[in-house]
């Protein structure tokens, strides 16, 4: 059989160029969020298939790449379920390894615990502009902190990292999971249908209000329970100050402390943060992972056209491997989409070293060939990237290659010159 030259499809090779970037835009993460206290850990690309369909993770359960038992594990011919024949999956995300890591280690952790993981991920998706099938992720999480202190250190630490990598003009969008569902309670649909009405609203921006009824509608739902839902909606476009309007319309089915944490974090953030976006709250805002407990947020970056990251409050996810109930907070940059956005702005790295290439003629050999590298060696101590390569036959060529991948300077070492 020949061997294939291609990657995977929806996975894919990263030259140079792209890498220097990615390479700068983690340094900047780290660096930021290491200033707000998180640490960063690592854990293993694949779970226990059990921790991956526990149906926390909405529809990205259905896109795991499944890894086969192995050895006298895997028996396909008395195989009946899938269960029989897979034991584990590769992460597609970064929350549900969190979650199991802090289970097994929180004993050995401060409380509250801030931490730091960037790492790949892997989803059998549809690869789209800004999505692969394998893609790296930058989650920030906070465990133990019940107050919206968490919410309002997340959303500063992740705007101040996307303003110090240049992206302005962009809106952190903010809602609750709470709010959601007593939207849904008070307008009469059944509890169990939750998830369904969230589908269909997190349609919105695509379909708009007479889009969302006709689909609800569809679904058969009753006509007044959809008129009383979507007529809240409608009457938020004129209120002044959405979150005040449901607190007071949603009073009978949820309680005041849901909006009045919301205002404080909106107006904690707005009071203390930089210039360059707007916290805004976003009632049609649902997250689709059905961990979310409370507050939810999403990234809005006009350039991109969709969302560059998100996250949210997921209270009860410890419990399930615990039993017991620890809160817990996150929020997930976009990395991927965010790098694909500063590859196709141009961007450059600031203060790069300077790139300097020494082109050395076959032929340059002994001790000649070690005064070339000695001097290699004093350029890279003093800050200098130094690239030592034989010189080719087309040095036109070889100069064009090297000045694209960012070398700005060319020494040129020949056998002649270097006997005298």
């Amino acid at each position: 059989m020949a061997l294939s030259k291609k990657p995977v499809t929806g996975m894919r090779d990263i030259l140079p160029e792209e890498m220097q970037i990615r390479d700068y835009v983690i340094g900047v993460i780290k660096e930021t969020y290491g200033r707000f206290g998180f640490t960063s850990i690592e854990t293993p690309c694949m779970e226990n298939i059990a921790n991956l369909t526990n149906k926390q993770g909405g529809d990205n359960e259905k896109l795991i790449f499944k890894v086969l038992k192995r050895g006298e594990k895997l028996n396909v011919a008395q195989a009946q379920e899938e269960e029989d024949v897979v034991d584990f999956g590769m992460r597609y995300d970064l929350t549900v390894p969190l979650v199991r890591y802090y289970s097994n280690n929180a004993a050995q952790l401060p409380s509250p615990f801030k931490a730091l993981q960037i790492g790949n991920v892997w989803r059998a998706d549809r690869p789209q502009r800004g999505r692969f099938r394998q893609f790296m992720q930058c989650d920030i999480d906070i465990f133990g902190e019940p107050s919206n202190l968490a919410e309002i250190e997340l959303i500063l630490a992740t705007t101040t990292t996307l303003t110090k990598l240049g992206f302005k003009g962009f809106e952190i969008r903010i809602n609750d999971r709470r709010i959601l569902k007593a939207m849904a309670a008070y307008s009469g649909f059944p509890e169990e249908a939750y998830d369904n009405v969230f589908i269909t609203l997190d349609k919105m921006d695509k379909i708009g209000l007479e889009g969302v009824r006709a689909e609800l509608l569809e679904n058969g739902f009753d006509g007044n329970t959809v008129d009383k839902y979507l007529e809240l909606y409608q009457n938020l476009e004129k209120a002044e100050d959405g979150v005040a309007y449901l607190g007071e319309a949603l009073s009978g089915v949820m309680e005041a402390s849901v909006t009045e944490g919301l205002r404080e974090i909106i107006d904690s953030v707005q009071a203390t943060k930089e210039a360059g976006f707007e916290t805004v709250f976003d009632p049609t805002l649902v997250r689709g992972m059905s961990y979310y407990t409370g507050t939810i947020f999403e990234i809005a970056i006009p350039e991109f056209g969709g969302s560059c990251g998100g996250g949210g409050r997921y209270d009860a996810m410890v419990g399930k491997f615990t039993g017991k109930e620890v809160p817990a907070c996150g929020f997930s940059i976009g990395f991927e989409r965010i790098i694909l956005l500063l590859t196709e702005s141009g961007f450059r790295v600031p203060d790069a070293p300077k790139r300097v290439a020494y082109l050395v003629e076959k032929g340059v050999e002994g001790q000649a060939l070690c005064d070339v590298i000695a001097k290699a060696q004093e350029a890279r101590a003093q800050g200098q990237q130094v690239l030592v390569a034989r010189m080719n036959k087309n040095k036109k060529f070889q100069k064009e290659q090297l000045t694209a991948e960012g070398y700005g300077e060319f020494l040129e070492f020949y056998k002649e010159a270097l006997k005298n």
